[in-house]
């Protein structure tokens, strides 16, 4: 893991930052610091959900880049995090019905970055992230966007099928990408809809899956069976950007 500027080393940096209301991703602590200041920044952490990780001295050292982390490094979001209002929001101000990207255990931050990129390009109204075992907003997911995080706002949720059956009581429908799915070209993908995208290694989790109203498979024509992440998300965006044109709704 590369560590770049939205790094904060330190236990008086790391304070600050949490008091100074700085969304923090993850927040990794010495195995074995536990006084006053370390025990104070675990508290403010948990105020406001941080994934708190705690490692070994040796892969502190590995992680910094100071030298001088003092026990805690914290990862902090280069970008501030949106409210799903947000989304909804941004699809009023189109008169358009919500679109709504979410993805399920997107760790690698370049495919985070390039499908928030198609995720704008496909006029989708935003972005919904889970907190765990996903990739957070750091420098290198805002430079793969390519400048869409400056438009696409991004929403990070502890629980991504609860939030899909609350989404569902405010009219939307969810179609997650899987090949044992029925083929893309056959759903009707038009109205409030959210695309749920999987990790390249172990797609969409069980219980998301079975909160989506749809299964969409992509029809593969060559010699291996799936489709990295991002590739995935742009081919069944795009499906979904047709069916909503005017023309192809008569």
């Amino acid at each position: 893991m590369r560590y770049e500027e939205y790094t904060l080393e330190g236990r008086n940096a790391v304070l600050e930052a949490f008091r100074a209301g700085k969304t923090i991703d993850k927040l990794y602590i010495q195995d074995g610091c536990h006084d006053g200041i370390i025990n104070t920044i675990t508290r403010e952490a948990r105020k406001t959900d941080t994934i708190i990780s705690y490692v070994a001295k040796e892969r502190m050292d590995q992680m910094s880049t100071t030298g001088s982390h003092q026990g805690v490094i914290a990862q902090a979001a280069a970008y501030e995090y949106a409210d799903i209002e947000d989304i909804f929001a941004a699809a009023e101000r189109k008169q358009e019905p919500p679109f709504i990207f979410l993805l399920d255990g997107i760790e690698d931050p370049h495919n985070l970055g390039a499908i928030i990129r198609t995720a704008n390009l496909s006029g989708a109204h935003g972005v919904i992230i889970p907190k765990r075992r996903a990739a957070g907003l750091t420098a290198t997911v805002v430079k793969a966007s390519a400048g869409a995080l400056n438009y696409t706002p991004v929403v990070k949720v502890t629980n991504m099928s609860q939030t899909i059956k609350e989404l569902k009581q405010r009219g939307m429908w969810f179609v997650c990408a899987d090949m044992a799915g029925e083929t893309m070209y056959d759903l009707n993908l038009t109205g409030p809809i959210g695309l749920v995208i999987g990790s390249e290694g172990e797609g969409v989790s069980r219980l998301v899956r079975e909160s989506c109203d749809m299964i969409a498979a992509i029809p593969m024509r060559g010699d291996i069976d799936s489709l990295n992440a991002s590739v995935a998300a742009g081919v069944l965006a795009y499906e979904i950007v047709r069916q909503r044109l005017p023309e192809t709704n008569g």
